[in-house]
Formats: structure tokens, C-alpha cells, sequence
């Protein structure tokens, strides 16, 4: 919800008399009251606003058995809204055309050193936080990265229902395929169709290596059992050793890996295709 009072800086009330200031703070009083109840009419049991609420308006809404959360972000409040399924309001008249929204607890939390409050139980479940915390900001933003790239794999996954196994085990298929291609294929295409196997091949090695794991061994061990028909071979890196990924259930997404792999070829494409390069005379430098 959006507060809807209007605020006018630089403006003076002048009053000769202590009752007349007493008026004008029952008045203010008044008009408080009239839009706390108009909130309490809606019958929530949960009030945001993004401005601040002060004391007067809190004691009628705890009197009311009304929480009362101030000083909400504001773009957090749009997805939050929007999370809850509640609409943004700046008036409180209309009740019979307002969603409102819903979730099963509110509490406090405490984070490191920082207070927040927690909306759980969301009916739609559409919406989620992620807390990330680290040593330094260096690894704050790997951490960030990562998971952004894996929401984003999720996001396509969705679209694109199919997958392919992972751990380097498409790439090995992929690379005795081009490889037993190649074998047919005369003239220096087939140079070209054994480089790119080759290239397929170093995705396997880059994960062992990561690892901490043997990589000439394993993705040696791989290539024969690919070539002896068992095709889902791949890394188990949990274990260092080779296993079924599609019994392990390691899969990716079909259209991130095939974008990842025509991305790859369009840019092994156009270095092929630099006839030249041409530099630049180093700058003299002056005594």
C-alpha cells in the first residue's frame, strides 16, 4: 500500500492560543484516524506502507490487530505485491475491486548483522529470495554471477524441455561422431573435422582439471568406453572417477549447450577467416 497524504514543505500554521494548537492537533488527529480506519475497513491483517507511520496511526492499527511494516522498499514493494498477488493502492475508498495478498507467516529474521522480515508461504510460490554472503565483494560478485547463470539456464530449461547429459559426456559423443565422419571425408576437411573433435574433447579435460582430477587418464578411460557403444560415460567428479551420467542423473539444457556450441564455431569461423593482422609501429619514445 502507498500513502496518498500530500506533503507541502516550508508550510507554517500560526495559532495565538495553547487551544487552538490543541485544535489543530485533534484535527490532525481526526484525519489520521479516518484514513487508519479506512485501511481496517479492508480487513487486512498486514499494512506496508513506503513512507513512515507514525505513533498515533500505529496504536490504532495494533489496536486493531493490524501489523503495521513502514518504510518499505520501493521496488521491493512492486514485487513484493506482486509475489503476494496484492495490488498497490494510494487510496483506500474503493473495497470491492482490491486483491489482496496472502502468506501464511511474517516474522523477523536476522541475517549477519541485518534485520529483515520474511514473507513465507506464498500461495502463487512464484517468487523467492536468495541471500548471498561472503568474505569480500570479489566473491560476493562470483557468487552473484553463478547464480544468475544458473537461473538463467532454468529459465531456458523451461522453455526448452529438452536435455543432454552433461559432465563431458555430449562432448565425447559428439567428438567420436565428428571423428568417425571424419574418417570418410577426404582432403583437408577432414583435417579441420579432427581439430574440431579435438576442441570437443578439451571440454571434459577443462572440467577434470577444475577438479583436481587425472584428465589424460580419465578422458582417455572415456574415449573407449564411448567407442566400445556405451555412450553416457562421463566424469564423476564427486568420486574421480568415470560413471553413467544418465544414471547419476546429470543432464544440461539442450538449447544452452547448442547456442554454446554454434557460438563457438561462428568464432572459430570468423579467426579463420582474418587473412591478416596488421600492427600498428611501436611508438618512439622521446628522451
Amino acid at each position: 500500500f502507498r500513502s496518498d497524504k500530500i506533503k507541502i514543505f516550508g508550510a507554517k500554521v500560526r495559532v495565538e492560543s495553547v487551544s487552538q494548537l490543541a485544535d489543530v492537533e485533534a484535527s490532525e488527529k481526526e484525519k489520521m484516524k479516518a484514513k487508519c480506519m479506512k485501511i481496517i475497513s479492508h480487513g487486512v491483517h498486514c499494512f506496508i506502507n513506503r513512507q513512515l507511520i507514525y505513533n498515533y496511526p500505529e496504536e490504532i492499527f495494533a489496536q486493531h490487530n493490524v501489523m503495521a511494516i513502514e518504510h518499505a522498499d520501493f521496488e521491493g514493494t512492486e514485487r513484493l505485491a506482486k509475489a503476494l498477488g496484492a495490488d498497490v493502492l494510494s487510496t483506500f475508498d474503493e473495497t470491492a475491486r482490491v486483491n489482496y495478498g496472502f502468506a501464511e507467516r511474517i516474522d523477523e529474521i536476522m541475517i549477519g548483522e541485518s534485520t529483515v522480515i520474511r514473507f513465507s508461504g506464498l500461495p502463487r510460490g512464484e517468487a523467492c529470495t536468495v541471500v548471498l554472503r561472503g568474505t569480500s565483494q570479489h566473491i560476493l560478485d562470483e557468487a552473484e554471477r553463478s547464480v544468475h547463470d544458473a537461473i538463467c539456464v532454468i529459465a531456458q530449461t523451461i522453455q526448452e524441455t529438452r536435455t543432454v547429459l552433461g559432465a563431458g559426456a555430449s562432448e565425447m559423443a559428439m567428438a567420436k561422431a565428428v571423428e568417425e565422419a571424419a574418417k570418410i571425408t577426404p582432403g583437408k576437411k577432414q583435417l579441420a573435422m579432427n581439430a574440431f573433435a579435438s576442441a570437443l574433447k578439451m571440454i571434459p579435460m577443462i572440467i577434470a582439471d577444475n577438479a583436481g582430477l587425472d584428465s589424460s587418464d580419465l578422458i582417455t578411460r572415456i574415449q573407449a568406453e564411448h567407442y566400445k557403444g556405451h555412450s553416457t560415460i562421463g566424469l564423476n567428479v564427486i568420486d574421480g572417477e568415470i560413471g553413467d551420467i544418465k544414471a547419476l542423473g546429470i543432464t544440461e539444457s539442450y538449447k544452452v549447450k547448442s547456442s554454446v556450441l554454434n557460438y563457438a564455431a561462428e568464432a572459430a569461423e570468423m579467426i579463420l577467416r582474418v587473412d591478416d593482422v596488421l600492427r600498428a609501429a611501436p611508438r618512439q619514445r622521446t628522451q
